[in-house]
């Protein structure tokens, strides 16, 4: 006997299961933990809660309402940096500022496709697109990849043209203190947008931070170029052009491999452990089977094979499986449904109940 349970967002099928939590798990993106905010742990005291459909929606769009928020604060912030730094380019002739200028510029941009993600991924489900449209934010991902490749090469070809003809350097001082500015800007939506990615799980948005944070200390290395032109070294600013190249190809290094693992639907094995530990701990679950865990967007799903009593009845089963799923939501941070199949516990002589799809596997 078995039983599927799948907690589909569906008008009429909804389970209460009580209090539900980001409870301040950590998110697994290799990093760092978060903590439930105190109007969160006086909201479970006061209110009732549960998993139905409309609390789902409503994190889904306080996610992407977030995420909003962060790429238009920091599109802002990293305008006026580009633009700061794009007048001193003007007046100086610096390659090296000029590349961080362009990268810069190309990362405030990243926000346009991130943030048509977000406003895509809030659309329902259709019966084309059954599991939504949160994928999309991976695709944005590819977007900022690529144009972090199109900046590095950018900025390659200006310092080794430079590198070719060189030329003074004018307006030194506002050179460096243009790098300054170009530090500060970074650095501080770096840490903004990677803290909301993390809290949010959108693997793009992380990827968009690291991005800023090289930039950061790109902008830094524009003071060595000013610094070995003010002692007469005319190679300098062109060779610090081609360090930022270098820097920003390593960048780019890490949010390719990052965004991959996202489009692959790699998880991390952390959270399958947690998984399976919270399974374990179902009363009526004799033993867990096939388990499996994706993103989509910034939302996780999970589908699971639980065994459980044979002679169970098939109400029996279900409410294992809806067990099962409840404490899946409660252990993974960022899932937002479970699909729960009940396997019966093999008894001695009896035939796999999976035979009959055994050459599907295959197939």
């Amino acid at each position: 006997m078995s039983d599927r349970h799948d907690h589909h967002d569906e008008p009429g099928h909804h389970h209460r299961h009580g209090h539900h939590d980001q409870h301040g798990h950590p998110h697994q993106l290799g990093h760092g933990a978060g903590r439930a905010s105190l109007r969160h742990r006086l909201g479970h005291l006061l209110a009732p809660h549960s998993h139905e459909t409309a609390d789902k929606v409503d994190r889904a769009l306080e996610s992407s309402a977030r995420g909003m928020r962060a790429l238009w604060v920091s599109l802002a912030v990293l305008g006026v940096t580009a633009l700061a730094q794009a007048v001193v380019v003007a007046v100086s002739g610096s390659v090296a500022l000029l590349g961080d200028t362009v990268h810069n510029a190309a990362d405030a941009l990243t926000a346009v496709p991130l943030a048509m993600a977000f406003v895509l991924g809030r659309r329902a489900a259709t019966r084309r697109f059954t599991y939504g449209y949160g994928r999309a934010e991976d695709l944005a991902g590819l977007v900022i990849v690529l144009t972090i490749a199109a900046s590095a090469a950018f900025a390659g070809w200006t310092a080794v043209d430079r590198l070719l003809d060189p030329r003074p350097v004018q307006h030194l001082p506002a050179v460096a203190v243009a790098a300054l500015v170009g530090f500060a800007g970074n650095e501080w939506v770096a840490r903004y947008r990677i803290r909301v990615g993390r809290a949010i799980g959108s693997a793009a948005l992380v990827a968009d931070g690291l991005h800023a944070r090289t930039d950061g200390f790109t902008s830094l290395a524009v003071l060595l170029s000013a610094g070995g032109a003010a002692l007469g070294w005319r190679f300098a600013d062109p060779v610090v052009g081609l360090a930022i190249t270098a820097a920003i190809v390593l960048v780019l290094r890490d949010a390719a491999r990052e965004v991959f693992r996202r489009v692959m639907d790699a998880v991390d094995p952390a959270l399958v452990d947690r998984a399976e530990h919270a399974l374990a701990g179902v009363p009526g679950v004799r033993g867990v089977g096939e388990l499996r865990l994706r993103w989509i967007g910034h939302r996780l799903r999970a589908e699971v094979a639980v065994v459980v009593d044979g002679e169970s009845t098939v109400r029996e089963a279900h409410r294992i499986a809806v067990d099962a799923e409840h404490a899946l939501l409660h252990a993974v941070p960022r899932l937002t449904a479970a699909l729960v199949h009940a396997d019966p516990e093999a008894a001695p002589g009896e035939a796999d109940p999976h035979r009959a799809l055994a050459h599907h596997a295959t197939a």
